[in-house]
């Protein structure tokens, strides 16, 4: 008797390292969902597609291994295309198996019927279907080693029908992960150490692709006494024990990070494809080495391009490289970085009236959180505040939706963070409009007993997209928000759950939210018109904040605007 491909699919997930799966069970997907009950992979009930999709990314993205999901046909499966989305950006390797109606209805419109081959094409690198029993586990092999081997998503299609047909001539087709050490030809190599040799100013830009490689990261910096800026995602590798770091340039960045990108007249760019092209030097040469030939010069133009794993690459180069003896640029800049931090850390303190500022949460977090916790931000301030302020010590991970930009990862993420890794702490910082959003996720930390952490950052509005309005000269439009007491609203659906509103209760609050044994929701009414101050000022955002004064002003609203100065700039 024959294996029915529900089981062959089964077992190939079992067999690429799967460890979870999920999902929400129904209709078409009922049988892997039994042959799922059966094998070693956990299933995940969560409340919402979506948020099992940012959930199986998130672990995806933290341990490297193969995370599943796995959906009804029609709208079940199509629930997990945002979440999809975020993963296949952040190249975490992802397996959806996306269950449909039966063949025999397939092209005339049947109930839930949905053409998942297009809707999916372009959030994976791998989308197929499974057409006949004897494909399925040659076909179940080829996703699972694309979304390995390429770092991404990968789709397979199951027809009902198709799952529960019995597999006749089952070939011992299997995963094969391999990862081979890519580096520029010894000819390159020599040429990126000409080009890098002749600089005087010379900086470092280095991204997620410089995981590993800190050690030659700062050999090459000292050799050629460069200073070392890094994206939002390098942040919790590069800083740590990095005597040459600046931090991050861009609108999340500081002011040195910024300043000294801009005036070296050599950059070297690792690992790093960020997007914005105003915070690259126009008139400085580039070097770029990226694992990925697409990434070269499409942000920028460069002088010189060359594609390899970033470790291996810098050690081949660092014996090539010349000792620059002029250490004043990046002295200049460790100094100006140091300086910067010194003075945003003084601004970390109570509100006006004992209100919370944001930041001044975010720093209360940091001061009582775990050496080794891992804490997951929503777009917008709570993401801005973490990297900002939260430490990087060469133990802790901070995650957010750094290239998608959605709304509502900070929750479902770190209920993938704890099932992977249930003996660490999980944070998840949450603004209220995304919090809102996933709400009913709350209900799977119950159901799953994963113990995170959840703070809201209640300010009863969108408060980043108020920001951007603000900057364009608008006043405030479409986002403010009627919250519930969140902290109640935790309680009521079997969380520990509290409320706070004035500073002086923060501190002890936070020690008692994080000790608590559950899932436990820390609400915490942050000061409304606290700004997000870029590390430079724009003509345009001046103007468009000088209009958006005047126009509150003129609708009755001058309070608030005095009340905006006094909470940022006083």
């Amino acid at each position: 008797m024959g294996k029915k491909v529900a089981e062959v699919i089964v077992e190939v997930l079992e067999q690429a390292g799967v460890k979870r799966c999920y999902g929400i069970v129904g209709d078409t997907l009922n049988l892997i969902a039994e042959h799922l009950e059966r094998s070693s992979i956990d299933w995940v009930s969560v409340r919402h597609e979506e948020a099992g999709a940012f959930a199986a990314g998130t672990e995806a993205l933290h341990t490297g291994n193969l995370t599943a999901c796995a959906g009804s046909c029609g709208p079940g499966s199509l629930h997990f295309i945002n979440g999809l989305y975020e993963a296949n950006r952040n190249r975490a390797p992802v397996v959806l198996i996306a269950s449909q109606v039966a063949m025999s209805e397939m092209g005339f419109e049947f109930v839930q019927e949905v053409d998942f081959n297009t809707v999916f094409k372009e959030c994976s690198v791998f989308c197929d279907m499974i057409l006949t029993p004897e494909q399925a586990r040659k076909k179940a092999v080829m996703a699972c080693q694309a979304a390995l081997s390429r770092r991404g998503v990968a789709v397979l299609i199951v027809p009902v029908d198709v799952s529960h047909g019995e597999v006749k001539e089952d070939f011992p087709y299997r995963v094969h992960q391999s990862r081979p050490t890519i580096r520029p030809s010894d000819e390159e190599i020599k040429e990126i150490a000409r080009t890098l040799n002749e600089g005087r100013k010379i900086a470092i830009y280095a991204g997620s692709g410089c995981e590993g490689a800190l050690d030659e990261i700062m050999a090459v910096a000292e050799r050629l006494k460069a200073p070392v800026a890094h994206t939002s995602r390098a942040k919790c590798f590069l800083e740590p024990g990095n005597p040459y770091n600046i931090g991050m340039t861009g609108i999340l960045g500081n002011e040195a990070g910024y300043n000294a990108l801009l005036e070296c007249d050599t950059l070297l760019l690792l690992g790093a494809d960020f997007a914005w092209r105003q915070f690259y030097p126009d008139a400085a040469t580039i070097v770029q080495i990226d694992i990925n030939p697409m990434h070269l010069g499409r942000r920028h133009h460069i002088t010189l391009g060359a594609v390899g794993d970033i470790q291996p690459t810098l050690a081949a180069l660092l014996p090539h490289l010349k000792l620059n003896g002029d250490a004043s640029f990046q002295q200049k800049y460790v100094k100006r970085y140091a300086e910067s931090m010194a003075s945003a850390r003084k601004q970390l303190v109570p509100g006006r009236n004992n209100t919370i500022p944001g930041s001044y949460l975010a720093s209360v977090i940091d001061q009582y959180a775990a050496d080794d916790a891992l804490i997951c931000a929503d777009d917008g301030s709570p993401i801005v505040w973490a990297l900002r302020l939260f430490e990087a010590n060469g133990k802790r991970e901070i995650f957010g939706s750094l290239l998608h930009g959605t709304m509502a990862t900070a929750l479902p993420s770190a209920i993938g963070l704890q099932k992977a890794s249930p003996d660490r702490q999980v944070i998840a910082l949450c603004g209220d409009g995304g919090i809102a959003m996933l709400f009913g996720e709350l209900l799977t930390t119950i159901q799953e007993e994963v113990p995170i952490k959840i703070a809201v950052f209640d300010n009863s509005k969108l408060g980043f997209v108020e920001i951007e309005q603000k900057s364009e000269g608008m006043l405030d439009t479409f986002t403010h928000l009627k919250n519930p007491d969140f902290g109640k609203v935790a309680e009521a659906v079997g969380l520990w759950g509290k409320t706070v509103r004035s500073a002086s209760e923060l501190p002890g609050a936070v020690q008692d939210w994080l000790a608590q044994p559950g899932p436990a929701l820390l609400n915490v009414v942050v000061n409304p018109l606290e700004l997000v101050k870029p590390p430079f000022f724009e003509v345009k955002p001046v103007i468009g904040m000088a209009l958006y004064s005047v126009r509150a002003v003129l609708n009755g609203r001058g309070a608030d605007v005095l009340e905006m100065v006094r909470e940022n700039f006083l």
